[in-house]
């Protein structure tokens, strides 16, 4: 058993939070909130001219403005106090005292609770006797070495997630006999769920379409791979030749990620804690075709599909782990404009090849999330390009020696057989059996996503989206390298082009919005305002204006955006200072290539703030690339131990690797 790390307030602490004993501790359900009042005020040339000028205490007189009574609270600084009162609540109170013309702001005092890690002996950090001795280190707190993993601490503090949350999975089904992979009603988070692979060899458990969405496995024979059927060249090794695959367990393994039981004194934590699974089974052997993998998101969203029963547990949000080259069709634009429109958020990983971003993760409506290694950098495998919408860990090695153990692989739950399972089997992947890919980004943002619906069911997937990109952390632009000592340099990632591109510095054009914080993304949704920076897809480019809103910013039902306010940051010496800095939108005309930096503060009706940065490179004027054309396209294969010698080539420049070829849609592991 690891020992848990907690935060706790220290007694000074807790002693400066209490009241004074002269004041009377209101009841649990009282109003409190936090009011700063404006210089040179009445109040405040009141408060200097009393006979205890250093105690602020203004209830009375708001009270008597207001209509209502109101007592002192313990004093925070100077100008700013504790405001009680009973018989309304904190949000009300605070937005009739934000109305006084001497108040500067009115907030709730919200009460906090310290951070608590789970108990699940796999989550912690310097394990013994298990690899990688990190454990879970994508989802604890960032720190100077590790910048990308998740920080999701602060959001179990607000939520463990909601039981009336669904997370559908379509990938090659789920073993539902791992220990933290049980049905609901054996006290686990996996729903019923349904097989959709229509192709009896593909399905390879003796039938088509049914009820049982267990993955049978998935494994390619050499003498399938090198025949002239169905499974021809299916089978390959790190180095793109013609070989056998063992099963890849892949639909357990993101499962895994979202909803594995945490908390229980076993075997690892997931992101959405108590959300709810729904496994689809729309990958076999060899992939899956696109026909299933729609009728699988419209099944999974509760949308009929012929021949098929009704879901009665329809999912708010659908992780797609799964992908191939090629643009996004009419098909798939017709199926997410459905889902879009009852309220599901699809999130999908953005591909294995290091180029353009895969369909479905192209597809408009989709959250594509790109694929970061430990240091905050583009991992070099993961796609990239414009349609990435936000990045998170996707797994990396460092150390890729023979026999040395992988430092930074993805911990989840997977399944011990090389072709058929090993019935009641829960192991976990570790340094020597990796997880490793952009199947793996997706579910940590899916995860996340379900603990953002679990705090506010009413979230819509545009707003979800706001949250994500406005509360993700800025990329690092320095302090990586490339494993070489030096000899080569890390480069900055540039649109995506036929050339593979290996590990680079990610910028807003490549990797989207930033590093995914479930933390910050949480606690925005608990605040009920997050504020967004938007640009043009094109880009910057020199002497050309662009045009930077944060007219999408996120305010919650019943409140309204009040007021922005921009800054430039740092111009680069390309951006001379902003001329009209309080309107949703402004417009920079860089004079060179190079970077800026803007933030934008918004401010909503109560006079809630919430804060965001963009850096904004500015590139020379490209055409945009769009995802290779191709017909059903490519897939991701398993980034196994076999590949992993093509993670060196990763780090140092392109990779390839043997999805790229398939004819079908793969798990992009």
């Amino acid at each position: 058993m690891i020992c848990l790390r907690r935060l706790a307030l220290p007694v000074a602490t807790a002693l400066w939070l209490a009241a004074p004993s002269s004041m009377a501790l209101a009841a649990e359900e009282s109003a409190r909130v936090i009011v700063k009042f404006k210089p040179g005020s009445a109040l405040m040339r009141a408060q200097a001219q009393s006979a205890t000028p250093h105690v602020l205490a203004q209830a009375t007189t708001l009270g008597q403005r207001i209509g209502r009574p109101l007592k002192d609270g313990p004093g925070l600084a100077n100008r700013t106090q504790v405001v009680l009162a009973d018989d309304i609540s904190s949000a009300q109170l605070a937005a009739r005292l934000a109305q006084e013309a001497d108040v500067e702001y009115a907030v709730v005092d919200q009460r906090r609770h310290r951070l608590t890690a789970p108990n699940d002996p796999l989550y912690g950090d310097n394990l013994v006797g298990f690899t990688p001795t990190s454990g879970q280190w994508y989802l604890r707190a960032p720190t100077s070495t590790v910048l990308s993993s998740i920080n999701v601490e602060p959001a179990w503090s607000i939520t463990q997630g909601s039981t009336s949350v669904v997370v559908a999975v379509l990938d090659t089904g789920v073993r539902y006999d791992h220990a933290e992979l049980l049905p609901v009603g054996s006290a686990g988070n996996l729903l019923p769920g349904y097989d959709m692979v229509t192709n009896v060899g593909m399905a390879n458990d003796g039938n088509g379409r049914d009820a049982d969405p267990t993955d049978p496995g998935d494994w390619i024979t050499y003498a399938e791979t090198t025949s002239s059927g169905q499974f021809s060249g299916c089978g390959r090794d790190g180095n793109n030749n013609l070989a056998a695959e063992n099963s890849s367990w892949h639909g357990t393994q993101t499962a895994g990620v979202i909803g594995a039981l945490t908390g229980n004194g076993a075997g690892m934590a997931s992101v959405g804690r108590t959300v709810r699974v729904l496994p689809v089974r729309v990958l076999g052997k060899c992939g899956g075709y696109d026909s299933d993998i729609m009728a699988g998101m419209l099944w999974a969203a509760g949308i009929g599909v012929a021949g098929t029963p009704a879901n009665p547990n329809p999912a708010k949000v659908i992780n797609l782990s799964l992908g191939g080259t090629g643009a996004c069709t009419q098909a798939y634009r017709d199926t997410l404009t459905q889902l879009n429109a009852l309220g599901v958020v699809v999130v999908a990983s953005a591909g294995n090849a290091g180029g353009a971003v895969t369909v479905p993760a192209n597809c408009a409506g989709v959250i594509a999330v790109a694929g970061l290694r430990h240091a905050g950098t583009k991992v070099g495998y993961s796609d990239l390009g414009t349609d990435i919408g936000i990045s998170a860990p996707a797994g990396n090695c460092v150390n890729t020696g023979s026999g040395q153990p992988c430092l930074y692989p993805i911990l989840t739950t997977s399944n011990a057989g090389t072709t058929t399972p090993v019935a009641n089997n829960s192991i976990y992947t570790n340094s020597y059996y990796t997880s490793l890919g952009t199947s793996f980004s997706a579910p940590l943002v899916s995860g996340t996503v379900g603990l953002m619906l679990s705090a506010d069911a009413t979230l819509t997937p545009a707003a979800v989206r706001a949250i994500l990109q406005g509360s993700a952390r800025p990329f690092p632009s320095s302090g990586a390298d490339n494993g070489d000592g030096g000899t080569t340099t890390v480069q900055r990632c540039v649109a995506a082009s036929p050339t593979d591109q290996g590990q680079c510095y990610c910028t807003t054009a490549t990797c989207g919005a930033g590093m995914l914080d479930a933390g910050a993304a949480v606690s925005a949704v608990q605040a009920g305002l997050q504020a967004q920076i938007s640009y043009s897809k094109t880009g910057a480019v020199p002497a050309q204006a662009l045009t930077i809103s944060a007219a999408s910013s996120w305010v919650t039902a019943g409140r309204s955006i009040a007021s922005y306010q921009w800054t430039l940051v740092d111009g680069g010496g390309i951006v001379t200072p902003l001329t009209a800095s309080t309107a949703s939108t402004i417009t920079v005309t860089p004079s060179a290539l190079g970077r800026f930096t803007v933030s934008v503060t918004v401010t909503d009706n109560l006079s809630n703030t919430s804060t965001t940065s963009q850096t904004i490179d500015v590139v020379p004027a490209t055409a945009t690339v769009a995802s290779p054309s191709g017909g059903g396209g490519g897939g991701g294969g398993a980034l196994d131990g076999v590949s992993l010698l093509g993670l060196l080539a990763a780090l140092t420049g392109a990779v390839g690797l043997a999805w790229r070829q398939r004819a079908r849609a793969r798990s992009l592991t």
